[in-house]
């Protein structure tokens, strides 16, 4: 480890490459979308947390380009399946195409819209999920967070992606909606009487909750 490298860096730095997520975000980039997937390293640990669990319905909330959705569509069972949540259908397009070119397309349901109305219809049909993955627009965190608890599994767990928003949430002169709403999360996460919860302060910060 250098002294120009962070911690994160070097732990980045001892794995390998992996072809198709690189793929995945030259494909973010030629579709001229702001790269803001999940961190490499927490990609990896969705992959791992997906298989550990033996999650069998998963959900995401926020597509981006199909980088978390890669992540987590790995760690699932032949039989899994990954329900994913995004209001720009442009968005959801491209990533429905990197799952399709890595072969997973048809383990992938998109429901395009306003995650909350997707939301509703899914506890209308009845579904209920494994684990979840929050990773949106951060002012709904709470209404999110409070639709996987309805939406659980017994023992669900929850991650949510982006607690420290650069700086933002630690920052008392910050008090945007997004920010006061993400700090209402974290005490959700940290507090509710529902979950057990862990918050990671690595990467951008990552909140683990499993439901009881």
């Amino acid at each position: 480890m250098t002294a120009e490298q962070t911690a994160e860096q070097y732990m980045e730095s001892l794995y390998g490459e992996d072809p198709q997520l690189k793929r995945v975000k030259e494909g973010i980039a030629a579709s001229g979308m702001r790269d803001i997937s999940i961190e490499p390293g927490y990609g990896r640990l969705l992959t791992l947390l997906v298989g550990i669990t033996g999650a069998k319905q998963v959900m995401e909330i926020g597509a981006l380009g199909g980088y978390s959705g890669m992540c987590l569509v790995r760690g699932l069972p032949e039989e899994g399946r990954l329900v994913s949540l995004e209001l720009n259908p442009d968005f959801a397009a491209v990533a429905r195409r990197h799952l399709e070119e890595a072969g997973y397309g048809d383990r992938v349901e998109y429901r395009i819209g306003e995650a909350l109305d997707s939301l509703k219809q899914l506890e209308e049909e009845g579904r209920r999920f494994d684990l979840f993955f929050i990773d949106a627009d951060k002012g709904n965190y709470p209404n999110y967070l409070e639709w996987a608890i309805r939406l659980a599994n017994p023992g669900a767990l929850i991650v949510g992606d982006n607690l420290l928003m650069r700086g933002k949430t630690t920052n008392p002169e910050e008090k945007g909606n997004g920010v006061t709403r993400m700090r209402e999360f974290n005490q959700m996460i940290a507090q509710d009487p529902r979950l057990e919860g862990v918050l990671l302060p690595a990467y951008d910060g990552l909140a683990l909750a499993r439901v009881k």
